[in-house]
């Protein structure tokens, strides 16, 4: 009994303990439980409601339109082109390759080849662990059609196309410092587009939408539309029209001359300060804004090796060094020692503040002792005696000297900085300079040099905006390029009115410059600058770069017309020139010449002949064909012109110059009277070199016609520099041969 006893004792006592154990591990598990529901719920409950609704919803955005950017005529200079962005859903892209039994290898290689991507890139992002990953954005149409077509030959899965828009530039390089350009984004990078790149870029929509949940009744998922609100537009004050001339111009002179710093240009409304062209070369494509160009390479020749040996930050550093080449915007950006172009400020303080009169003499003997230091006249053999316009038109360094003394320290640094010197413009360009000079506490060396342009710095803007003030009375205006902001609806949300800085010199001080610059032009060292009709005014510029002696200058002319009411003024610097002349009254003045003769032309602006510019007055060709020989005649005296009749018929059916081509006055028109008789042709003759009169009558004995450019009357030191057609083309008789002519140095004076 006792036995029995004791064992059912031990045997309820093993079961109390098992139960207990139980009992024990059961709360332990549930205690667990808790704090696991506690830390999730607590905890991590945000987070994972997150994850929840991120699974249930979409929230997409919805790019805005970029706005425009115009020309002051309402151009478009960039826009916006449809694009696609190609991604895809890895896994799936993995399954369909696996299933198709494709291999990733081939499908990675004709994939990188349409997106012009490598091999392996594709490779590792169709290897990745996530749910969407993109291949390429901003993918333009025709190479997303070559890939579509390539995924459904195939049948590959997990490749998204999605529509999205491109910065698209019509013109290519047109403006493009000025312009700037994008990245991938759409965000605005250089330029204009950076500068207002909140104004342009608009307001991004959204599309919400929830996805219907399973288990739950009544959840039927919504969607929320929020429109994107498109950005508003830009635009410029630039005339695409005459930016193309300042362009194309400065293009053709940057070559000729062979500049190893490039080149800029300013056309500017002198009442306005509105720029009308802004230009420096060498310049870029805003389409292919990171292409490594020929000017790039020429000035770094192992860039592209350089830069395959780099990568991460190291690579963008370099590149966005090297590509400063071609983005940097030297006629807002660069300062420069101005030369004697500032001798046209330095005379308009003179006068103004009475410092000077007209009648005012200065001797030049060739150099200038100042304290301790003797200054050089370009002319070594001196001036002689010359009035105060003479020693603009002589551009004469001493005289200049002694104009600075007569102004006084005090007065000169007030007047220039009134002129705007020294201080930034606020034109709306990122990265303007201020340039620098010297305060009233200047040495008596210093104050000469800065009286001819030396030992002071500007920018090609303040100098344009400067001159703008000698020439249109006296008052210096803000310079600025954005005209406009418009919106969608072209509705102005913005306007840019003219804005007065100061008036800096008086309306007779003015008048009075106005006269001296033109003369500069028409008997000074300016003559490369004429053009007959015109009345061009303005001043030559030739500056050593320091340190003195190494051989680099920076050519300059700036000029404004007509002198006796000026409209537009031409800026041109060219920095380093190593062709046959780096004088700004040789290389600098023509450019200006051309570009300011095409845009007033343009305006509307008739040209003035007085008697001396008879001899190359342009006309236009009549139509003569379908008249009589008789009316022909007449047609042609009417304008000015010489008729050549060739054939025995009476009625004109052909005719050499062609109509409405621009000739000299007193030009030959041959007028065919039989089909088939303009078929004969002569070689142009070679007359580079010639005088404009030998020129001429060259061409004339060869039946040929010649349109004169670049010479006021036949200049002894005048001698042709180029002609179009070239030496041995062959021509209909009559054609006309365009002669650029240039003055010697011997007959310009000092720059």
């Amino acid at each position: 009994m006792s036995v029995k006893k004791t064992k059912r004792a031990k045997k309820k006592s093993g079961t109390s303990g098992r139960l207990i154990f139980i009992a024990a591990a059961f709360a332990l598990l549930m205690a667990l439980l808790c704090l696991r529901i506690g830390w999730i719920q607590i905890v991590r409950g945000k987070d994972l409601s997150r994850q929840a609704l991120d699974q249930q919803t979409s929230d997409n955005t919805v790019s805005a339109k970029r706005g425009n950017i115009y020309d002051r005529n309402y151009k478009v200079l960039a826009s916006n082109i449809t694009v696609e962005s190609i991604s895809i859903s890895p896994e799936v892209v993995r399954d369909s390759i696996e299933d198709k039994s494709l291999g990733i290898d081939s499908v990675a290689k004709n994939i990188g080849d349409i997106l012009d991507m490598d091999m392996e890139t594709v490779k590792d992002k169709i290897d990745k662990k996530i749910q969407s990953e993109t291949l390429k954005k901003k993918v333009d149409k025709e190479v997303a059609d070559t890939l579509r077509e390539y995924v459904e030959s195939v049948d590959l899965s997990g490749v998204v196309f999605t529509e999205d828009v491109k910065r698209y530039y019509p013109y290519n390089n047109f403006a493009a410092q000025v312009i700037g350009f994008c990245g991938t984004d759409n965000q605005g990078l250089e330029g204009i587009e950076s500068i207002y790149d909140d104004q342009l870029s608009g307001v991004p929509g959204r599309v919400v939408s929830a996805q219907q949940s399973t288990g739950l009744e009544g959840n039927s998922g919504y969607e929320n539309y929020i429109a994107a609100q498109d950005g508003n537009s830009v635009v410029l004050t630039i005339d695409e029209t005459i930016q193309n001339y300042a362009q194309k111009n400065l293009e053709a002179a940057a070559a000729d001359n062979r500049l190893a710093e490039g080149a800029a240009a300013i056309v500017m409304d002198v009442d306005t300060a509105e720029i009308l062209a802004m230009c420096t070369e060498p310049d870029y494509n805003l389409n292919e804004p990171f292409e490594i160009t020929d000017a790039i390479k020429e000035k770094y020749p192992d860039i592209e090796q350089e830069l395959e040996k780099l990568e991460g930050e190291e690579y963008n550093e370099k590149l966005g060094e090297v590509m400063q080449t071609v983005r940097r915007n030297k006629a807002v950006v660069d300062s420069y020692e101005p030369g004697s172009t500032f001798k046209s400020v330095t005379a308009s303080i003179a006068l103004d503040t009475r410092a000077c009169a007209l009648t005012d003499m200065f001797t030049c003997g060739g150099s200038y002792q100042v304290a301790d230091r003797t200054i050089n006249c370009a002319n070594t053999s001196g001036h002689g005696t010359q009035d105060f316009s003479q020693a603009v038109q002589n551009s004469c360094n001493p005289a200049f000297i002694q104009i600075g003394q007569k102004i006084g320290k005090e007065r000169f640094v007030n007047g220039v900085k009134a002129f705007g010197f020294l201080s930034k413009t606020g034109i709306e360009i990122p990265g303007e300079a201020a340039g620098m000079g010297y305060d009233a506490s200047m040495s008596d060396v210093d104050l000469a040099t800065e009286s001819f342009g030396q030992s002071i710095t500007v920018t090609p803007l303040q100098m344009a905006a400067a001159v703008s003030a000698v020439a249109n009375g006296g008052t210096l205006m803000k310079p600025h390029i954005v005209k406009q902001i418009v919106n969608s609806d072209m509705g102005i949300v913005e306007s840019t009115e003219p804005e007065i800085v100061r008036q800096v010199i008086s309306k007779e001080t003015s008048e009075e410059m106005c006269k001296i610059l033109e003369s500069v032009v028409s008997e000074g060292g300016g003559k490369n600058a004429y053009l007959a009709g015109y009345r061009i005014a303005g001043k030559t510029g030739t500056s050593e770069k320091i340190p003195r002696g190494n051989g680099k200058y920076i050519a300059s002319f700036i000029g404004f017309a007509p002198a006796d009411d000026p409209r537009v003024l031409c800026l041109v610097i060219m920095d380093e020139p190593n062709g046959d002349s780096y004088y700004g009254g040789q290389i600098a003045a023509p450019v200006v010449r051309d570009i300011l003769g095409e845009t007033l032309q343009y305006l509307g602006v008739e040209p003035m002949y007085n008697s001396d510019e008879e001899e190359y007055i342009d006309v236009e060709v009549p139509d003569i064909a379908g008249m009589s020989k008789s009316d022909a005649g007449i047609a042609a005296d009417e304008n000015g012109l010489v008729i050549k009749v060739s054939g025995n018929g009476e009625t004109v059916v052909d005719q050499i110059p062609k109509p409405h081509t621009r000739v000299t006055q007193g030009s030959t028109i041959v007028a065919y009277t039989e089909s088939g008789g303009a078929e004969r042709t002569v070689a142009v003759p070679n007359v580079t070199g010639e005088t404009p009169a030998s020129a001429n009558a060259t061409l004339e004995n060869n039946g040929l016609n010649a349109r004169i450019k670049g010479v006021s009357k036949f200049g002894k030191n005048a001698t042709c520099i180029g002609q179009s057609p070239v030496e041995g083309t062959m021509v209909e008789p009559g054609t006309v041969v365009t002669l650029n002519f240039r003055y010697d140095e011997s007959e310009t004076t000092n720059d």
